[in-house]
């Protein structure tokens, strides 16, 4: 949720910083704004709706100066307007702060500061904190952010630039809203996101909670809210300034649907290793001897990473014979759920920065338990705090649905499920080398079923004027159902649930008619013959079939409306298989629906606050 980026250099502020802003879109966003520091003060622009609309802005009356700070708002306290939008001002214009989280005491703090004489302009939480900031500065900009730190309850993200101090700026981060540092030669950024600062710098320090960074253009100094200095070294991002670009695609999004072959690749190829036989996951950060004292899994996830856990709790009864719980984040911490020694929790993550999902984690290893994240970001506030992490490869992914990070998790649930079974003894050698060699192959598999896309996109335009869609799905395609209908929610705005197939006649069977599309997902494998008498009953009640399954499926096909098909492949394997024409039908139906793929109303990429 919203973007914060800051610069300090010789290059004009305005012209880093708006690019910036730009690459980190995906986020979410209401409006806009810069600030920078040029000598004679604070020079401030504001936009509501897009950048191009703060772009215009600045067209008219360029701001000037070579350090600065701006921001996209996502609202949450106030309504989107250019008064709430950041960043804001002090009333000397002074000092000019950017945030992003919450600040859960301000009205207490605004009181507050309001009977000192502080005039508050805007609806914001954020605002008090550029007045808290004013209130302690009695010596340098570090200081005073400092002790307002001291002041503030909640989880945020802090970037502060003032007008008598244009070489310095200051950040600081509590709890689960993320920052990173870059510099470069003579240059220093700060943004929330790594894709921001891709182009200028691929060197970054995360800061982690309860830090705080004095940037200058030739040094930065990361200290804790104590005062003891902290040393950490840079870490080189793999990703470049490319892998953030659309590259001929028309959306990120499908950019990214046709990468995931690649996702899946990279993801699997550190850790299979053909000639010995056997999972090699370096980072995992448990023995042999540590998963054989296991009683018990749980997996952690909100949204799509709560899919990928639920075809993990499949895989991992399967292989490794241990019973599994699967946990919604956002409502973990709000029974009092029992964890010990014995029990492995697998929070999953694409950014590492769910809010729920690291408390979640916390309260866990709290009570004992040993946590292994599945995450996408190296250095991510998850991946630093789990016991153990398996990185998913997938590379950096703009668009706010999720594709390849999901099929990244996909392989990695499959991968931490053979290790625990082998570890276990629960999978002699010769069937955990077959099982490899059918993921080697997924990726080629995944290709077969990318290259339907032109026929997915006619099936799209038949459907994409229906209003409701009932997904059904049986063992592992149950997940699978659940996550098709998010995506066709997520970015064409068409109400969509997922089922288990065989629950359809405890109530869903009463809304199938003329005008309920129903996608069937019914590859070949032990749920095959329940599924296609499922089919059967909503072909006798009118309802209009969209199947999905396996190549030389005959019968089903008599049933259908429309058909898509998967190339055959073992069930482990088939979940990579069949997210494609699910996320591939969503995406069409909703290009064919003018909906803005990239950037779905009122959703974000992350979301680091409760």
């Amino acid at each position: 949720m919203c973007g914060i980026v800051g610069y300090i250099g010789e290059t004009p502020a305005a012209d880093v910083l708006v690019p910036a802003l730009r690459r980190l879109e995906y986020r979410g966003y209401d409006s806009a704004g810069i600030t920078t520091v040029n000598g004679h003060g604070l020079d401030t622009r504001k936009a509501v709706g897009k950048i191009a609309e703060l772009e215009a802005v600045i067209a008219q009356s360029p701001p000037q100066g070579r350090a600065g700070i701006a921001h996209t708002r996502w609202a949450t306290h106030g309504r989107p307007t250019v008064g709430n939008a950041h960043p804001h001002v002090d009333c000397p214009l002074r000092m000019a702060v950017v945030h992003n989280g919450i600040i859960e005491n301000y009205r207490d703090l605004r009181k507050r500061l309001t009977s000192l004489g502080h005039k508050f302009r805007s609806e914001t939480d954020t605002e008090v904190i550029v007045h808290l900031i004013e209130h302690h500065r009695t010596n340098g900009l570090l200081e005073a952010v400092h002790k307002a730190a001291e002041d503030l309850h909640g989880s945020f993200a802090v970037v502060c630039i003032a007008a008598d101090d244009p070489e310095t700026m200051v950040a600081m981060r509590r709890g689960s809203s993320p920052l990173v540092i870059g510099q470069a030669d003579d240059e220093a950024f700060v943004a929330s996101d790594i894709p921001a600062l891709l182009g200028r710098t691929r060197d970054m320090v995360v800061l982690e909670d309860g830090e705080i960074a004095l940037l200058k253009r030739r040094a930065v100094q990361i200290r804790n809210l104590k005062g003891s200095q902290v040393e950490r070294p840079a870490t080189r991002i793999p990703w470049d300034a490319e892998a953030a670009e659309r590259g001929g695609y028309p959306h990120f999004m499908l950019k990214e649907i046709f990468e995931q072959p690649e996702a899946v690749r990279s993801t699997v190829r550190d850790h299979l290793d053909s000639a010995q036989g056997r999972i090699d996951i370096a980072e995992l950060g448990l023995s042999d001897r540590d998963i054989v004292g296991l009683n018990r899994v749980a997996f952690i996830g909100c949204g799509t990473s709560l899919h990928a856990a639920l075809v993990g709790r499949y895989l991992v009864e399967e292989f490794a014979r241990l019973p599994v719980d699967v946990e919604i984040a956002s409502e973990f911490r709000y029974r009092r759920p029992v964890f010990d020694s014995r029990i492995l929790t697998v929070p999953i993550s694409q950014s590492g920065e769910t809010a729920d999902t690291l408390a979640a984690s916390r309260y866990v290893q709290n009570g004992g338990s040993r946590v292994v994240a599945i995450c996408n970001i190296v250095g991510s506030s998850l991946a630093r705090q789990a016991d153990g992490v398996l990185f998913t490869r997938a590379g950096i992914e703009i668009g706010v649905a999720s594709t390849k990070t999901f099929a990244a998790q996909l392989a990695a649930v499959l991968l931490l499920s053979l290790k625990l079974g082998s570890a276990r003894g629960m999978i002699d050698d010769d069937q955990l080398l077959r099982i490899m060699r059918d993921i080697e192959s997924a990726p080629d598999l995944m290709q077969r079923v990318l290259d339907q896309a032109d026929r997915i996109r006619e099936i799209a335009k038949q459907f994409a004027h229906c209003s409701n869609f009932l997904y059904l799905g049986r063992g592992l395609d149950y997940p699978m159902a659940l996550e098709g209908a998010l995506k066709l929610k997520e970015i064409s705005y068409i109400h969509a649930e997922g089922y288990a197939a065989g629950e359809m006649k405890h109530g869903p069977i009463a809304l199938i008619d003329k005008q309920m599309p129903v996608v069937a997902i019914a590859p070949a494998g032990p749920t095959y013959e329940k599924m296609a008498s499922s089919i059967e009953e909503v072909k006798a009640r009118d309802g209009r079939i969209i199947a999905i399954v396996t190549e030389g499926d005959v019968a089903i096909g008599e049933n259908a409306d429309a058909v898509i098909t998967i190339p055959p492949a073992p069930t482990w394997i088939q979940p990579l298989l069949v997210a494609l024409p699910l996320q591939l039908l969503a995406y069409y139906i909703a290009v064919e629906r003018g909906c803005n793929v990239d950037q779905p109303r009122n959703l974000a990429k992350s979301v680091t606050v409760e």
